[in-house]
């Protein structure tokens, strides 16, 4: 079964593209979610999940983190 990827992301962030490429290199599925301009949306997130800087990655409901801990757990 395929894990539920979401990336929650913004437009000029060098972190989330380099995140993205790594997810479609490796054929993985993922939704993204653009909060570059809801600051509601953004908030809610990172009260959410715990995490303050973008990308914020949740693989099956859980926050692992950013790109760096993507690119570990990987």
């Amino acid at each position: 079964m395929a894990s539920t990827i979401i990336v929650y992301t913004t437009r000029n962030c060098p972190h989330c593209h380099r995140a993205k490429e790594l997810l479609k290199r490796k054929g993985m599925s993922f939704q993204e979610i653009d909060v570059t301009e809801d600051s509601k949306k953004r908030k809610e997130t990172e009260d959410r999940y715990g995490w303050m800087t973008v990308p914020i990655i949740v693989i099956d409901g859980k926050c692992i983190g950013g790109a760096d801990e993507l690119n570990k757990l990987v």
